[in-house]
């Protein structure tokens, strides 16, 4: 338990941040899980939009402060690779 009123605030800090947090990890995992089950499921057009959706919702983490800049290319770069090999059967 904080003892002093700045500990008592870099607490409250603490959890927004956690939660916040907590919030962007869950939707990346599932954002790129989306991307995995539609390659998969060998579906051209569902791999491409669940691709274009998780460029954009992983380029914005990296705006938020979230993720590095240079961690969000390689992950987008990653599951881009995916969708390609879906391409070139």
């Amino acid at each position: 338990m904080a003892n002093h009123k700045s500990a008592e605030k870099r607490a409250r800090q603490t959890i927004k941040r956690t939660e916040r947090n907590r919030f962007y990890r869950t939707r990346l995992k599932n954002i790129t899980k989306a991307v995995r089950e539609a390659v998969e499921a060998k579906d051209v057009n569902t791999a491409n939009e669940a691709l274009k959706l998780a460029n954009k919702s992983i380029h914005s983490f990296v705006s938020k402060g979230f993720l590095k800049k240079q961690t969000a290319a390689r992950r987008v770069s990653r599951l881009a690779q995916l969708v390609n090999t879906l391409k070139a059967a």
